[in-house]
């Protein structure tokens, strides 16, 4: 039977960016359960796929700091931009801060394609079993048996069931002793307490605000949602949301003190919201909507809360609506230059299967696309 150099499991942003900077002597496939490749990369971002992000540092990820550095300084941002510049592609970067493809996401998945062409696809392939037999990998899948060398398992989390999303990654390390994290829904909306219903009753609205949790502030925009809050700030907030408060700043460009200070005007109205959120702001931190001249010093204490606003979210809308995957395979078990197991010689994890979270902004793609190429240089490293 064949017995291939490399098998990647997975067909996604990792695996064909690994598949990609493989030398082309090497005997690769790609195992994936789907009709089509690149599935996640084909629906993000409206169909336009956000890439990366203008400002990239370890702080942007929740997971080994040491891990993600060896991953960004092997191919970083630039590194990125340079190599679809190679290809014909200028990212086009919107909102100052995101780095998206300039027509379609179609645009980068096939450059993926046409640079890993020299390897095999296999596709609506699922993986059943994976076994290592002396030094060779035996993959048991819907369609028979594959034998490999090395094996590369980028299968992703549990996000997106609706395209083939499963957990087989940590099946496959547990199998091996391999030490992992169960995967819980991140970058996803955040449900709320009975006293935070208020928020409900504003679904629609959003606004600009800043969040702190823990020791993280976020910043970027908010989205009342009819099952609780959502958009780019609430997104990645539940990233890093393990339980009790969080606390939002509704006005952080602006002082309530300073625009109420003297006015005649209603205290609604200076509040520089949507009038329906500036009402139901006051009446949530119990302050009667009156002339701002008139606010008395207990007022103003509460007040206070408009940019401080804290309370303990429920918890979050669900695997159905996450944007990825948190957890997966311990750092500690990978050999952060490599990716390979430290305990398993020859067994590689790469991508959202790792246990490395990017906050909403391309981060994502962007460690899916350093880990696979971080991945290939050693697989090319150990060929020679």
């Amino acid at each position: 039977m064949k017995i291939y150099d490399v098998l990647i499991l997975g067909g996604g942003a990792s695996s064909l960016m690994c598949a990609s900077h493989l030398k082309s002597s090497l005997d690769v496939a790609i195992i994936d359960n789907n009709p089509k490749l690149a599935q996640k990369l084909k629906v993000s971002g409206g169909g336009k796929c956000n890439i990366t992000n203008v400002e990239l540092s370890c702080d942007n990820f929740d997971g080994d700091a040491s891990l993600v550095r060896s991953a960004l300084e092997v191919f970083s941002k630039d590194d990125l931009l340079e190599f679809l510049q190679r290809n014909n592609i200028q990212a086009v970067i919107r909102k100052n801060r995101y780095y998206f493809c300039p027509n379609s996401s179609d645009e980068i998945i096939n450059v993926l394609k046409k640079q890993s062409s020299k390897a095999e696809i296999l596709l609506n392939t699922t993986v059943i079993l994976v076994k290592k037999i002396d030094d060779i990998f035996e993959v048991t899948t819907s369609k028979g048996l594959f034998m490999t060398n090395n094996l590369v398992v980028a299968t992703g989390g549990k996000s997106f069931k609706t395209l083939g999303a499963s957990d087989i990654g940590l099946s496959i390390a547990k199998s091996f002793d391999i030490k992992v994290k169960e995967f819980t829904p991140a970058l996803v909306g955040m449900t709320l307490q009975p006293k935070e219903f208020w928020m409900k009753d504003l679904s629609g609205l959003s606004c600009y605000v800043h969040i702190r949790v823990d020791e993280k502030l976020l910043k970027e925009e908010m989205l009342f949602a009819h099952k609780g809050i959502s958009g780019p700030c609430i997104l990645s907030t539940s990233l890093y949301w393990k339980k009790g408060n969080i606390s939002i700043d509704f006005l952080p460009n602006d002082s309530i003190f300073a625009l109420s200070k003297n006015s005649k005007k209603l205290l609604s109205s200076v509040i520089p919201l949507p009038k329906r959120l500036s009402k139901a702001l006051l009446s949530a931190i119990d302050v009667q909507d009156i002339e701002c001249r008139k606010i008395t010093s207990s007022m103003k204490e509460k007040l206070a809360a408009i940019h401080n606003y804290e309370f303990a979210p429920a918890g979050n809308f669900g695997f159905t609506k996450a944007e990825v995957s948190r957890g997966g395979i311990l750092a500690k078990e990978l050999d952060e230059k490599t990716l390979e197991s430290q305990k398993i010689k020859n067994l590689y994890y790469i991508g959202e299967v790792v246990d490395v979270t990017g906050e909403l902004g391309g981060y994502n793609f962007q460690w899916a696309f350093s880990s696979g190429v971080l991945c290939a240089r050693a697989l090319n490293s150990n060929s020679i």
